[in-house]
Formats: C-alpha cells, sequence, structure tokens
C-alpha cells in the first residue's frame, strides 16, 4: 500500500532522514515512533506529497509520487500535527469549503460531511465557529477534514497532541473504528497511545529506522533484558539459585512472594538467549512442581529507551 525505498532528505548540510525503507500493508495501523527530531515529521510530508525527497522513490498502491501526485493525494487523508484550520468559519462551512477543494460531486459532498460529522463527534458544534472550539473538538475537526473524501489512507501526526487523557481516549478509539476499513500510520509521542492503537511499531531515530515489528513481535523481541516469572511448589529459594546461578544470561533472581502453596521468583535474563528451556529442565530433574512459567514482555517504552538512546 504504502513503499518507500532509500527515502532521503537533505536540509543543506543536515540530513532528516537518511535512506529508510518502508513496507505497510493494506489495513494495518502502523505506530511511527522516535524523538523529537528523529525525522517522524519530514518522512509524513514526504508519502503525502507536501515534501519532495532529496533522494529515493515513493509509490502508494500503483502510483509512483514524481508521475502521480494527484492521484496519490486523493487516496491519502494527511493530518499534520496544527490542524490548518481557519478559526473564523463555522465547522460546517470549512468542512463544505474543504469538500469543494476535494471536488466531491453535491451529493457525495453532502454525505461525506455527515459521515464524518458522526464519526468524529462534531454534529453538535457544526454551527459553532471553529475558534470558539476546545482543543479536543479542533483536532476532531481536523480529523473529518482528513477523512472528508473517505481515502484509502490516514496520515496522522501527533493527531492527539494537547488533549487531556479524555480527550486522547476519545480519539484513539475513532482511529481504531477507522482503521478498520482504512490503512493509518500514526507519529505519536504517546506510547500508551500506540501499545492500544497499533498492530505495528517503526522507530526511527536520527534519521533511520531502528525497529520495524508488530506489537507483541517487538516486545518479546532479543536483545536487552527480559524477566521470566516463576512460581514453584516444594522448592526452597537457596536451592533454586544454586541451581539457576551459573547460567551467564541470568543477571537476577528476586524473591517476590512466599507462602504455603508457592516460592514465587522473578529471573532476570539478558541478550538473545531463550532461558526458558533451560530453566524448565532443571526444574522437571528436581521434581519441583511448576504451578507458573511466563515470560514477561519488556515495555514499548524500555525498548524505545533502549533503540534511541534515550536516558
Amino acid at each position: 500500500m504504502i513503499r518507500a525505498e532509500n527515502l532521503t532528505k537533505y536540509y543543506n548540510e543536515l540530513c532528516a532522514v537518511d535512506h529508510i525503507n518502508l513496507d505497510i500493508r493494506k489495513g494495518e495501523i502502523v505506530a511511527f515512533l522516535g524523538p523529537n527530531g528523529a525525522g517522524k515529521t519530514t518522512t509524513m510530508r514526504m508519502l503525502t506529497g507536501f515534501l519532495r525527497p532529496s533522494s529515493g522513490a515513493i509509490s502508494i498502491k500503483e502510483y509512483d509520487i514524481e508521475k502521480n501526485p494527484l492521484e496519490i493525494k486523493r487516496l491519502i487523508g494527511y493530518l499534520p500535527e496544527s490542524a490548518p484550520l481557519y478559526h473564523e468559519m463555522l465547522v460546517y462551512d470549512y468542512l463544505n469549503y474543504v469538500a469543494e477543494i476535494r471536488e466531491l460531486g453535491r451529493y457525495k459532498k453532502s454525505a461525506g460531511i455527515g459521515e464524518v460529522a458522526d464519526l468524529c463527534g462534531i454534529r453538535d458544534v457544526m454551527h459553532k465557529p471553529v475558534g470558539e472550539l476546545s482543543k479536543g473538538y479542533k483536532q476532531r475537526v481536523g480529523l473529518a477534514h482528513a477523512m472528508i473524501n473517505n481515502p484509502e489512507i490516514l496520515v496522522l501526526d501527533e493527531p492527539t497532541s494537547g488533549l487531556d487523557p479524555n480527550q486522547i481516549v476519545e480519539i484513539r478509539d475513532i482511529i481504531k473504528h477507522i482503521g478498520k476499513e482504512k490503512t493509518v500510520l500514526l507519529s505519536t509521542h504517546i506510547l500508551s497511545e500506540a501499545e492500544a492503537t497499533c498492530d505495528r511499531v517503526i522507530i526511527i531515530d536520527q534519521g533511520r529506522i531502528v525497529a520495524d515489528a508488530g506489537m507483541e513481535t517487538l516486545k518479546h523481541s532479543a536483545g536487552g533484558e527480559y524477566i521470566i516469572n516463576i512460581s514453584l511448589k516444594n522448592a526452597v529459594l537457596e536451592d533454586v539459585e544454586r541451581e539457576f546461578r551459573p547460567f551467564e544470561w541470568i543477571t537476577g533472581i528476586r524473591h517476590t512472594d512466599e507462602d504455603d502453596m508457592a516460592l514465587k521468583i522473578r529471573v532476570t535474563c539478558r541478550g538473545a538467549v531463550d532461558m526458558r528451556e533451560d530453566l524448565y529442565r532443571i526444574i522437571k530433574n528436581r521434581d519441583w512442581i511448576l504451578l507458573e512459567f511466563r515470560q514477561e514482555a519488556r515495555s514499548l517504552e524500555k525498548i524505545f529507551m533502549e533503540l534511541t538512546g534515550e536516558n
């Protein structure tokens, strides 16, 4: 659906985007993450035709962005971080104006305005000036703007920036509903939002992609540290430590709880080695009764910090 090959963008001597490759499939909701200045917004602007790359190729469906820019723009709804709203216009008049720019016919224009008004929850404010709306409602109007022509692809740059927690949840629910029918590329600084909304994560740092995987795959990926939670019956902590300590990949064993039923421990492991098979073999040989054996996924926040060098 969206493909970029060796996409590069220079601002004078500064390389903002450095030979990145993207392949976003139809129907995916993809989180585009990275620290400030990583190249997220520049990449989105190139994908939508707002900026011209210094080098590289972009194709949307079967169209090349150099040869078919208008066809591509008809396929994409784009919401930049600061929604380009005319504050003196009524919400209805603004959306009507956008629909005319998009060259929608009379029937499609009327149906499109009504549809996005219901989907984005702005029907009650359609006859209010945009400037009188709250930040949350302005963001909803911007989202309605992006969707007015029912595009196949939505590119959303920080759609929940500056919103309160309730507004964030509302916008998140709208995006999840949209994602059932459309391809969505979403940048955000709120990692919990990416976890709750997106199927796949792309992390960019200093203009280069440092991770690209499904959400669960990334959280269980090799590298860094991971935790194995174990609950054992008929086991003593000292014996468990004696058996587990010789493994160089185990960096910590912490006793979390103990009752009449079981000994509960958290085993911290490092690197790419999956220790579960070795630990299970020891437990089996010692005839300890295994009640829980669960690998804990690393948080997206921890993965983000590891990959982007943020401390």
